[in-house]
Order: C-alpha cells, then sequence, then structure tokens
C-alpha cells in the first residue's frame, strides 16, 4: 500500500510553483539583504515585493508585516509585547489554545509577570462569548486577549469578528493565533480589531522555518529579538530570503485558488464523515465537525478497546499518515490537552485520531483508508 497523508494541519507538502520562485533566491540571487551593493538591493527588493504581496492578500499595510521563523515565534512576540510595551496585567486565552500560547502565558504567570484566565468552553468546544465579557468586564487593568482563530485539532473556527468587537468594547489588546487560517480564508485586517494574527508557510504548501506577525499599526512594540536593524528594527537576524519569498508565492496561489480548493477539500472531509459513520456506528466527531469548522479537519473518536488502542502506530505501519493531537506534540503518548479540556478530563474511554486534507488528497484515498480502519478496528 502506498503511503497515505492525512495529516495536513501538521504541514503540507511544498507546492512546485514555490519551489520554483524560491530556487534563483537558493542560488544565484545569495546577496545578504542588509549589503549595500546590488547583491544585497536586490535580495532587499525582493523582502519588500514579498512583504507587499502578504499586506495586499491580508488586506493590511506592508508596514504591519513582519517575516518571522514561523507561527510560535509570531505567538511569543505577540503575548510578551502585550505584556512588556502594551501594559497588559492580564491574559485571557483558553484551555485548547496551542502550546506556544499556552507555555508562553503559563510562563508570564509563574514569573508573577501577569494574571491569567481562562474563559470556559460550550459543550463543543466553542469559546463561551458570554464568560469572555463577564472576563473582561470584571478586569480593572488592561487586558489581552489570545484566542486561536481555529483549533488545530478539532477544527473548531472562532467567530474573530465577534471577538474582536468584545475586546474593542473593553479596550483590550487582542491576538488571534491564525496558523490554521492565514493562507486557508479570506482575511480583511483592516476591517477587524485585532492587533496581532500569525501565519506558518509549512501549512498551506510554502515553506518550512518561516511565518509572518501582523502587528497593527496602532501600536507600537519592541523586538523580541535583538541584535540587527532587520525587518524595519522589528526582528534582528539575517532574514530568511527564499522563505520569505516561498511564504508570500504559497499564500499567492492558496488565494487564487481558495474556491476551488476549499469545495474540493471540504466535500472529501463530508465524504470520509459520511463513511465513517457508514461503517463506525458508535464513534463520533469531537469538535463542531459539521458546524463552524475548518474544512480541512475532521477529529474522530474511536471508542476506546483493545484494537484501537494501538490505532495510531497501526495506521502508521500500513502506510497512513494521520495524528493523535498537534504535531507539536506528537511524540508523547498522554492524552491531548485539547481533548481532556473539551471532555473535562473524562476522554479515557475514547481513541481520538485527527485526518487532516488537501488538494492532493482524493476519494481514492479516503476508501484505502476506510478499508484498512475496517481491518483494524
Amino acid at each position: 500500500m502506498s503511503r497515505i497523508y492525512f495529516d495536513n494541519a501538521a504541514t503540507t507538502a511544498l507546492d512546485p510553483d514555490v519551489l520554483d520562485a524560491m530556487m534563483p533566491y537558493l542560488t544565484e540571487k545569495f546577496g545578504n539583504p542588509s549589503s549595500i551593493y546590488s547583491y544585497g538591493r536586490e535580495s532587499k527588493l525582493a523582502i519588500e515585493n514579498a512583504r507587499k504581496t502578504v499586506a495586499r492578500i491580508l488586506n493590511a499595510n506592508p508596514g504591519e508585516i513582519f517575516f518571522t521563523s514561523g507561527g510560535t515565534e509570531s505567538t511569543n512576540t505577540a503575548i510578551h509585547a502585550a505584556i512588556r510595551d502594551l501594559g497588559c496585567k492580564h491574559i485571557i486565552t483558553s484551555p485548547i489554545e496551542h502550546h506556544a500560547t499556552l507555555h508562553t502565558v503559563e510562563y508570564l504567570e509563574h514569573s508573577g509577570q501577569t494574571k491569567l484566565s481562562y474563559v470556559r468552553l460550550t459543550d463543543k468546544g466553542h469559546i463561551d462569548i458570554n464568560h469572555l465579557e463577564e472576563l473582561l468586564k470584571s478586569n480593572k487593568g488592561r487586558t489581552l486577549v489570545t484566542l486561536m482563530h481555529a483549533n488545530n485539532e478539532i477544527g473548531n473556527l472562532m467567530d474573530i469578528q465577534v471577538v474582536g468587537e468584545l475586546c474593542r468594547k473593553y479596550d483590550a489588546i487582542f491576538h488571534s493565533d491564525t496558523v490554521q487560517t492565514v493562507g486557508h480564508y479570506p482575511f480583511d485586517l483592516r476591517n477587524t480589531y485585532v492587533h496581532f494574527i500569525n501565519g506558518a508557510g509549512h501549512k498551506f504548501h510554502g515553506p518550512k522555518g518561516v511565518g509572518m506577525l501582523y502587528v497593527n499599526e496602532e501600536i507600537s512594540i519592541k523586538p523580541y529579538i535583538n541584535g540587527g536593524s532587520q525587518e524595519r528594527n522589528m526582528r534582528a537576524g539575517t532574514e530568511n530570503l527564499y522563505g520569505i519569498i516561498g511564504f508570500a508565492k504559497a499564500l499567492e496561489i492558496a488565494t487564487q485558488r481558495f474556491e476551488e480548493d476549499s469545495k474540493y477539500i471540504n466535500e472529501l472531509k463530508q465524504y470520509m464523515a459520511g463513511k465513517l459513520q457508514e461503517q463506525f456506528p458508535k464513534i463520533f466527531f469531537n469538535g463542531d465537525a459539521n458546524g463552524h469548522s475548518l474544512y480541512t479537519v475532521l477529529n474522530v473518536a474511536f471508542p476506546m478497546n483493545e484494537r484501537s488502542d494501538m490505532l495510531l502506530f497501526n495506521l502508521d505501519m500500513a502506510g497512513i499518515c494521520v495524528s493523535g493531537g498537534s504535531a507539536c506534540t506528537s511524540g508523547a503518548q498522554s492524552t491531548s490537552h485539547v481533548i481532556k479540556a473539551i471532555y473535562n478530563g473524562q476522554s479515557d474511554n475514547i481513541v481520538p485520531i485527527r485526518f487532516s486534507f488537501c488538494k492532493h488528497n482524493t476519494k481514492e484515498e479516503v476508501d484505502k483508508v476506510i478499508e484498512k480502519l475496517k481491518e483494524l478496528v
């Protein structure tokens, strides 16, 4: 059986057109963007053009876009800046955020730099908007709200406009981890109340090791990484030139193909959901799979028994790449913190498997996975 890759929420294959756009900057156009001679100026111009492309697609100003090493660095930069530079004394987040957020806010609380509150979840794993407003209303100082636009494990989508307007009402700083949605959904940042969002190239068929941070022009923050004047004095270190070129190209392709790709991938997700329910009547879906949810992610709860216990391992042995949670913690054997949170810790009787799709996947692959699952479960 040839390998089937259903873990696109973890990372995606590099688009050949993206590689083509990057190749000149991996070979003859290798100048340091900070150098003043022609090689350097050529590289600098390429980065600024990439910045303009990203800004245009997200409907932001080029001066609001900063390139980073990825989503985790962008999240760390935003959260630390909110506390250090913007006077936030209180952080509101949720228990199902990516660890890039959770570990950062926990560190800031444990080091005594901030107070920390967790917003409650609804029974489908969405943010409880009423509780969020209660937390904002009861706080005396300035607050940072950091909530992900879409959950990377269960796929739940948050209404970024609704949360943004609530943050505007209570003068809160708003950071949204948009790693799963940049490159997958249209953005209109000029008309969204948000101070920080972030993206990672490898989530939408771009290269690994490059990301972006949007910093709203109405706020002013200091660098998180010091030692040079790159990225308009916001991020020291020689720029990942070919990565930045690849990020912008991948975002451009994803935007051009959004309508057809999202429709195709959503049909694939629904097809698999139907097949699973037909063949395994005892399974159910974690999160809000049939509601406000990513078109790329389907998180399935298989009943725990002696056969399903080793399901992830056995699927891997059969050449099927899926996950039980975030790729950043996939080395761990413990149940995902997201699954634990949505079931209040009562998740020992299920085996969660995340299937995540892209434009390269097919219904034939879904059928093969269903057949293999029938053997294993």
